[in-house]
């Protein structure tokens, strides 16, 4: 998990670098916590949580001396305060089988790539997985899908450009229930661009495979890009018209200035966050940690936990 760490923390870097430039021995006046308050809007952790941060300092710390470690630790406190709830892992339910997951996103997030990696990484668990391709509007998304496939030894479900997606899940759903699977997860088309349509597609998936099992899907993920900034809160907010999104993974951290955005989604939406993507390898794909984010954010060290823990900050309640 170190390894993970370190590649998170080296993703959060441009996100971290921001912030780095107000972590510095000062005392704490009204310039300070100004500075500090514009860059944790700017890194994207949203004005809410900015606000609260910086009220707390104001109530605790205002007119000290701190050093950079002190404000570090405070704001990786505060941030892992906000993302304590929503750090919950995927499971698959036992009590489905399969368990069906819809993958939703919009074009380019990375949804086919996360699918590709949760499907190794449950097949080498030992759990019995197969694919759908959902999103017969990209042609490479059907090939894509089917290399992840062959990397991992699974089945997946496709058929022509242009097909039925609701009529592939309904396929894929049987024959996975037929070959008592563990897992089923289903990709799917991505153009918000024309959301009545991608609406009216979504709805007939879940429609369609509810007639083979009226619990499906069991989960509904939504995968964004952590590049994208705010603008994933607006895709959230979409999604949610369109389908019951159960859960996020967030993607591209190790290309994105704006780490912070995930603060802001857990602030705002309360959804849980079950993983985070750090690069292209299928290690890059891991739970995600409430603590290991707001360390990597803040440009945190390794020994940043044990501070925690000596200050009884990890064991506060939000």
């Amino acid at each position: 998990m170190a390894g993970f760490f370190s590649r998170l923390k080296q993703g959060l870097s441009r996100s971290s670098a921001r912030l780095g430039a107000v972590f510095t021995h000062r005392r704490l006046d009204d310039a300070a916590l100004e500075e500090l308050e514009d860059e944790l809007i700017a890194a994207d952790l949203g004005p809410a949580i900015a606000e609260r941060v910086i009220e707390n300092f104001r109530r605790s710390r205002f007119g000290k001396d701190v050093t950079s470690d002190e404000i570090r630790d405070a704001l990786a406190h505060e941030i892992s305060q906000v993302l304590n709830p929503v750090a919950q892992p995927f499971t698959i339910d036992t009590n489905h089988k399969p368990h069906v997951v819809l993958v939703v996103g919009v074009n380019g997030v990375g949804k086919t790539t996360t699918i590709g990696k949760m499907a190794r990484h449950y097949s080498e668990d030992g759990k019995k997985v197969m694919l759908v391709a959902g999103d017969t509007f990209r042609a490479a998304a059907a090939e894509q899908l089917d290399v992840w496939a062959k990397r991992s030894n699974v089945p997946v479900i496709a058929g022509k450009h242009g097909a039925d997606a609701a009529g592939l899940a309904f396929d894929g759903l049987k024959r996975a229930t037929e070959e008592k699977a563990d897992l089923l997860l289903i990709d799917t088309a991505g153009r918000l661009h024309n959301k009545s349509a991608l609406m009216e597609e979504l709805a007939k998936i879940i429609r369609v495979m509810r007639k083979f099992d009226e619990t499906a899907p069991h989960s509904v993920l939504l995968v964004l890009d952590a590049t994208t900034g705010q603008n994933a809160i607006e895709q959230v907010r979409v999604f949610r018209e369109l389908v019951n999104v159960t859960g996020l993974i967030v993607t591209k951290l190790d290309g994105s200035a704006r780490g912070g955005i995930v603060v802001a989604l857990a602030e705002q939406f309360g959804l849980p966050v079950h993983l985070v993507g750090v690069g292209e390898q299928v290690e890059d794909l891991r739970p995600f940690s409430a603590e290991d984010y707001a360390r990597g954010l803040v440009g945190g060290d390794s020994d940043l936990a044990a501070r925690l823990v000596e200050t009884g900050q990890e064991t506060e309640n939000p």
